[in-house]
């Protein structure tokens, strides 16, 4: 007979694992893969590949080096790399998105002690390295169903450098994209980020199957409408104000998917919440007062650094536990 393993509180088990939980985010994210490739063309397919096979190889070849156990088998290698893939634009140079995996898998993840141990969204971080070390390529978006083949060499007619939603809404005016286009993914872009649709089916996948929860995602696009609203330019409709900011840049898929990273977001349910509005208010701040239209990424690594906090601040107390200044 086996003998009794004691260790201790709490004793929880479950079927979940890392690897089930990617695979859920990389199911929820299929559906965005395809619509990219449909609008942006095949290109797509290759700069997905090369981002998730660099991130894959990377975190191998690093762990290998330090000699720690292989975890490529997590699968969350492969959603980084699709992640790093959605951020970028299909016209993107190929050798770009190997660098930035390198940057995320090794710099930001494994140097930290790998995956649960990094202080920022790693995707994140490594799109932030990439648009300030080559803004000009991060801000080279295909014009929607102009679409590119695998290899393509991109051209000036096959692009437009900065003419997003987000550049002109921060000039003070609505953009010439509707809003149902915006929603459906019919605009420029980055590769997974057009379409909030899809993005929002995804989203709530991941809320079924309990992969993530509502708190950081509802509370991060109330909190850029509710401001957006209020403080839209006296020249345009607040309404089609609010709703261009939140269907445009990376807002959709930044909450869902990228803000709600288990690693670097609080698990308390009141700390995820101002979280939430912490990222919200600091991706308006910066689309606002910013020099660059965009402020997802910049807000939740802001965001990242002070998640330790949240929790602390946020905890609840221990069972039995005597709360501080309670009246005797």
């Amino acid at each position: 007979m086996g003998l009794l393993k004691v260790s201790a509180s709490p004793h929880i088990r479950h079927e979940d694992t890392t690897r089930v939980l990617m695979s859920d985010v990389i199911l929820a994210m299929i559906p965005l893969f395809i619509w990219g490739a449909y609008i942006f063309g095949p290109r797509v397919i290759t700069v997905t590949a090369i981002s998730v096979i660099s991130c894959v190889l990377f975190e191998y070849i690093f762990n290998l080096i330090v000699k720690k156990p292989c975890t490529v088998g997590d699968m969350s290698a492969v959603v980084s790399g699709m992640l790093l893939a959605f951020n970028l634009p299909a016209t993107i140079p190929l050798w770009i998105p190997v660098i930035g995996a390198l940057f995320a898998m090794v710099i930001v993840k494994g140097i930290f002690g790998g995956i649960g141990k990094n202080i920022m969204n790693p995707v994140l971080a490594a799109r932030v390295f990439l648009f300030a070390s080559w803004p000009g390529h991060m801000t080279n978006y295909s014009e929607p169903l102009v679409r590119l083949s695998f290899f393509d060499k991109i051209t000036e007619a096959d692009a437009v450098s900065s003419a997003t939603s987000l550049t002109v809404l921060k000039g003070g005016e609505l953009p010439d994209v509707s809003v149902f286009d915006m929603f459906i993914g019919n605009m420029a872009g980055c590769i997974g980020e057009i379409s909030a649709l899809l993005i929002i089916a995804g989203g709530i996948y991941l809320l079924v199957r309990k992969v993530i929860t509502w708190h950081i995602p509802v509370s991060f696009v109330l909190t850029v409408a509710l401001i957006t609203f209020v403080f839209a330019p006296d020249n345009v409709s607040s309404l089609n104000f609010m709703l261009s900011e939140i269907l445009s840049g990376g807002l959709m898929i930044g909450a869902f998917f990228m803000a709600t990273d288990y690693v670097t977001s609080p698990v308390t349910p009141l700390g995820r919440i101002i979280y939430g509005i912490g990222c919200g208010a600091l991706t308006v701040f910066i689309r606002f007062f910013g020099g660059y239209p965009e402020g997802v990424s910049f807000a939740i690594l802001i965001m990242n650094l002070f998640v330790w906090y949240l929790d602390r601040a946020t905890k609840p107390t221990k069972f039995g536990g005597r709360v501080k200044n309670a009246k005797a």
